[in-house]
């Protein structure tokens, strides 16, 4: 049990004070044998075991009205039916907050989750009362100390943004606060919907941090404030393309929007309401499943129109405003252009030709296929992607693969017939060629996001069918998105680099059945390619987040679309349309934030291992504000029955009778 008087407690020894009392008084009369009342003691021995059981109760209850006292004067705390567990008043509070849009869903309450997170801490660390309270909303910024608790329910310190809430990091920056200013015993209240995409539990530096923590010479207590519960009904709109196509003497945008829920419910008609250049039209599209698509839907825009453009897609409110809009931008489309190195000829002709081949038949696609002599002289400033099937790069040609991956281009890197041992690109190298008899099938990968996502439709692209012969190992820093049995990694990305990725075979036949299973190379390069794109053209659609922060801090940035109250230093973590650089970015949520996993409460158990940890439920409509409650009258009232106890027993037992009986002592004797 928490007190936040714990120094009180040093007086509970002065519950025995009854017991000392009794124990004088015993020693006050010496017991000497008197005839004339031999007759009256042996007469009272029939009743002595009720005398003794009565003195008993009178002595526990005089003991228990001191205990309750002492603990009342103590300010003990309890948190719903459960008391905290151990510690007193912490000296630093420091407060992880989870501001990524599932946040803004609402609960039975009609209020969100973020706000409600927000208050309950409030009103909890108010009672609480530590020396310093610090709040960590952002993975970017350092942490913010704040002037009193009753700050956290401010919405103007930690507005809601559109990016995914790094807990890792964020988790680091408290862990380096709590290292770098000597705090004492220090109290970590996460608030998260537990998203996987939030929490990335598979990514690398979760054991360090939580050994980081267990090392700590002050004791450290961690709280999550989990509210997992998907929105019932909540429809997310995205769009997935918006490209312009001349067609006769006018113009039409295609505009592709996907719309989601993460369960099952009954067919609905959403009207989507398109906003362009201060037009707006509504379409009605018709929601069966979990997925919908409006495929290509074509807008007419005035041959004159100015380009790069942008517009917005928005549905009617729901549980979750946060995914009810999605921002677009568009310009005159550029060549989806590739350059593909590849020592192995079969590998070569199968990249090259997935390559050149467009997703649409109005586009133009190029395939560069380029000799490693003749890299300095390749068209990087113009290509997409780049294929490379080769030894990975080193010296010069290294410089030039990493400032093309920099600048937003991608690279999907296939392994060389003999790789040079210890050779490395973005924290990855090839190791041994293993050969698979009967060929190996791919057992996982990611589907939610990423170049290996599901279709539009939420088709599941087919890996399983894919027969791998030959893998070569991979080692280095890299977060898996397919995988063999066991957990060979066959699709890997780059952890230092997004935008760098690594295939652990060949499309050559003798590797894999990659070519003849041709749908999921071409979706893999053909994404990749999409991706590529964004940053050659004036006009860009981002990922809020890390990806944007870099523009924003290039700058100057210019809102033309998107929230009004975003702060200037924090454009990249809000959705809407800006303008920076000659350029239009069009920052929305990150499609993960549509998928809605949870993470399982088993796997964060198992992440804080070995570390003080509580999962505190969210609490239905109707809540305490306060997650702790001081409970010191309880012990008052349970001190008032002990006395009451106490008073009725020590009477007379006649009296005590008539007590209890409500006539008067001379009525009860007759």
């Amino acid at each position: 049990m928490t007190f936040l008087q714990p120094w009180v407690l040093a007086a509970l020894p002065l519950v025995a004070l009854p017991l000392v009392i009794h124990l004088i008084n015993q020693r006050r009369f010496q017991t000497m044998p008197w005839a004339a009342m031999m007759f009256l003691a042996s007469a009272r021995a029939l009743s002595r075991g009720y005398s003794r059981l009565r003195h008993w109760l009178i002595m526990i209850l005089r003991m228990a009205a001191v205990a309750a006292v002492i603990l009342a004067v103590g300010r003990p705390l309890s948190r719903g039916w459960l008391a905290l567990a151990g510690g007193g008043r912490p000296d630093t509070a420091v407060v992880i907050l989870d501001r990524s849009p599932s946040m803004l869903q609402r609960g039975s309450g009609d209020e969100a989750k973020l706000d409600a997170g927000r208050r309950r801490l409030a009103a909890t660390l108010t009672t609480l009362a530590p020396n310093r309270c610090v709040l960590v909303a952002d993975a970017e910024r350092p942490p913010l100390e704040l002037a009193r608790p009753a700050d956290l329910a401010d919405e103007a310190g930690s507005p809601p943004h559109a990016a995914p809430a790094d807990i890792l990091r964020m988790l680091q920056l408290a862990y380096d606060h709590v290292r770098e200013n000597a705090a004492g015993s220090t109290e970590v209240w996460i608030c998260s919907d537990q998203r996987s995409n939030d929490w990335a539990l598979d990514a690398g530096g979760w054991g360090s941090l939580r050994d980081a923590f267990a090392k700590l010479p002050q004791q450290v207590r961690f709280q999550l404030l989990a509210d997992p519960l998907p929105a019932a009904g909540n429809v997310a709109v995205r769009v997935t393309s918006a490209r312009l196509e001349t067609r006769g003497a006018g113009r039409d945008l295609l505009v592709t929007v996907a719309v989601s829920r993460q369960e099952e419910a009954t067919r609905v008609t959403l009207p989507l309401k398109f906003e362009i250049g201060g037009a707006t039209t509504v379409v009605n599209l018709e929601l069966a499943g979990r997925d919908a698509v409006l495929k290509n839907h074509a807008i007419p825009l005035e041959r004159s129109a100015a380009t790069p453009g942008w517009g917005r897609v928005s549905l009617p409110a729901d549980e979750n405003p946060a995914d009810n809009e999605f921002y677009f931008a568009f310009d005159e489309p550029a060549a989806r252009r590739a350059l593909v190195v590849a020592e192995d000829p079969a590998a070569r002709r199968v990249l090259e030709l997935v390559a050149g081949i467009p997703p649409d038949k109005n586009e133009r696609a190029l395939a560069d296929v380029v000799d490693l002599a003749s890299l300095v002289g390749a068209a990087w400033d113009e290509a997409a992607v780049l294929l490379w099937q080769a030894d990975l790069p080193t010296g010069r040609d290294a410089e030039l693969v990493a400032a093309f991956v920099a600048r937003g281009g991608q690279a999907i890197f296939f392994p060389p017939e003999a790789p040079t041992p210890g050779r490395s690109f973005a924290g990855l190298e090839w190791g041994a060629w293993t050969g698979h008899a009967p060929p190996a099938r791919p057992q996982s990968w990611r589907n939610d996001q990423g170049l290996l996502a599901n279709t539009l439709s939420g088709g599941a692209l087919p890996l399983g069918d894919l027969e791998i012969r030959r893998s070569c190992a991979l080692s280095g820093d890299g977060v898996p998105l397919a995988t063999l049995a066991d957990g060979v990694p066959l699709v890997v990305r780059a952890a230092g680099q997004d935008n760098a990725y690594f295939c652990a075979t060949t499309p050559a036949p003798r590797d894999s059945s990659l070519a003849a299973e041709g749908v999921v190379l071409y979706a893999l390069v053909q994404r990749a390619v999409d991706r590529g794109l964004e940053p050659l053209g004036r006009a860009r659609q981002i990922d809020a987040g890390s990806a944007a922060l870099p523009l924003a801090a290039a700058g100057p940035w210019s809102r033309l679309a998107g929230p009004a109250d975003a702060a200037s230093g924090a454009f990249g973590l809000h959705a809407g349309v800006f303008s920076a650089g000659g350029k239009l970015v069009a920052v929305n949520r990150p499609a993960a934030e549509d998928a809605g996993r949870i993470v399982a409460d088993d796997r964060i158990d198992a992440t804080f291992r070995g570390l003080s940890f509580t999962r505190i439920a969210p609490g239905g409509a109707g809540a305490a504000d306060s997650l702790v409650q001081e409970i010191w009258r309880a012990f008052l009232i349970a001190m008032l029955v002990a006395l009451v106890g106490e008073g009725l027993l020590s009477l007379p037992r006649r009296v005590r009778e008539a007590a209890v009986s409500g006539f008067p002592a001379a009525e009860a004797a007759a």
